[in-house]
Formats: C-alpha cells, sequence, structure tokens
C-alpha cells in the first residue's frame, strides 16, 4: 500500500534550500502550517520567495521568517497586520508583489491544473496590469495572468491519512486545497494521521494524488490576528 508519511517536520522539508520558492497555506493566521513554519526559521535558510495569502503577524506564522530576513520576496493580496512587513518593505529590503485575491488563488489552482496561464478581467487599468498582455473578450479587457511555479507547498489539513488524502475544517479550506499539487512538492501536516481507509470517502477534500510527503504536527497554537467579541449584555 502507498505511504506518504513521513515521521518528521524535519525529514518533512528535506531538500528545502536557499532561494527557493515556497506556497504556504492559511487565510489570516487560520489554517496555517505552523510546523512547517517554524521548521523553516530553524533551518535558517535564505533569499525565500513566498507565495501566500498574507504576511502573518510580527511574532508568528511567516513574521518569524521576516524577523530573521529569510524571505527575499512575498507575493500575497492581504498584508496589513504586519509591522516589520511593512517596514522592510517601504525600505526596500523585501521585494512585494500584490495580487487581487482570487487571482492569487486562480493562480495556485492553474498551477494544480496545469494550465500556463489564464485570462482574468481584474487589475486592468491599473498597476497590477502593467507588462502583462492584455485581450478583449466580448466587450471587456482581460489580463493575462501566469500558473505559478514553485518548489514546494506547505499546507495544513485537520485530518488525513497514510496515503495523502486530506480533510479540512472551517476557514482552513481556503488556499490549503489550491496549493495542493501546486508545486514540485507538497508536504501537509495534519492535526489527525489515520491509516490509509479510515477516512469517509465522501468527506475527503483533496486524493492523496496532490500530496507526497505528510505528517502529524504538534502544539498547535491557531492564534486570531484581531479577536472581536459583542459586548456581554446585563
Amino acid at each position: 500500500m502507498i505511504t506518504k508519511t513521513v515521521d518528521s517536520v524535519s525529514n518533512a522539508l528535506q531538500g528545502v534550500k536557499d532561494d527557493m520558492t515556497l506556497m504556504l497555506g492559511g487565510f489570516g493566521l487560520s489554517g496555517i502550517p505552523e510546523n512547517a513554519i517554524a521548521h523553516l526559521v530553524k533551518l535558517n535558510v535564505e533569499g525565500l520567495t513566498c507565495i501566500s495569502n498574507n504576511a502573518g503577524v510580527d511574532d508568528f506564522g511567516l513574521g518569524l521568517l521576516l524577523q530573521k530576513k529569510q524571505i527575499k520576496k512575498m507575493i500575497s493580496s492581504y498584508v496589513g497586520e504586519n509591522a516589520e512587513f511593512e517596514r522592510q518593505m517601504l525600505s526596500g529590503e523585501l521585494d512585494v508583489e500584490l495580487i487581487p485575491q482570487g487571482t492569487l488563488a486562480e493562480r495556485c489552482r492553474a498551477a494544480q491544473a496545469g494550465f500556463p496561464a489564464f485570462y482574468t478581467p481584474a487589475g486592468y487599468g491599473t498597476e497590477v496590469a502593467e507588462g502583462k498582455e492584455t485581450r478583449e473578450f466580448d466587450g471587456k479587457m482581460y489580463v493575462l495572468e501566469h500558473a505559478f511555479k514553485a518548489d514546494f507547498a506547505f499546507i495544513k489539513a485537520w485530518k488525513g491519512d497514510t496515503a495523502g488524502n486530506l480533510i479540512f475544517k472551517g476557514t482552513a479550506r481556503n488556499f490549503n486545497p489550491v496549493m495542493c499539487g501546486a508545486a514540485t512538492v507538497t508536504v501537509a501536516e495534519v492535526e489527525e494521521l489515520l491509516p490509509a481507509g479510515e477516512l469517509d470517502p465522501n468527506q475527503i477534500h483533496i486524493p492523496g494524488i496532490f500530496v507526497q510527503r505528510i505528517f502529524e504536527g504538534a502544539n498547535y497554537e491557531k492564534r486570531i490576528e484581531q479577536r472581536t467579541v459583542r459586548k456581554r449584555e446585563n
């Protein structure tokens, strides 16, 4: 029987080197691959290009890599929660490519599906479209966007099995699924790792064919960027 299981995060990240392009799942701090990010910090790899919806916060998520100047370029949609990111971007220390959120998701999905490029109306007439091919379809202008090319995709799932099949939970079902299979190597960390056959096939979101390595993570903090609650009534 096929098994994609590796026994530790260090083995899961074998082959990660300086100057690689990495995809990292998550939306805000929800569903980020906490164990993989922590180990990237320990590896001290540098010159990374990171594709992620956001850049974490100052002391968590990708913010930990930014603190150590391990990231050369960020390709993101939303970066408003990280003061260190802002500082590095404004000082010219960090190269930043801001992308409409739907375009970011579709560039991941295109890579996953094997499409080299696609046309989208998002960004036409703005800086996003500068230097890119544009084309008219049915009287509307579109911008040609290319699929991402990444060395590793690090994603987080709720449950997985030894064959690499994955189930996501709640908001973690955001950029994680479209990044699976969108890089040369997809590494999945899961909260619960089960033997193959234990997951209900009707509940599986991503089949194991899109995953090369899987391991059971530990000590998830699952932080919330901004906790907002309703005032209690007397």
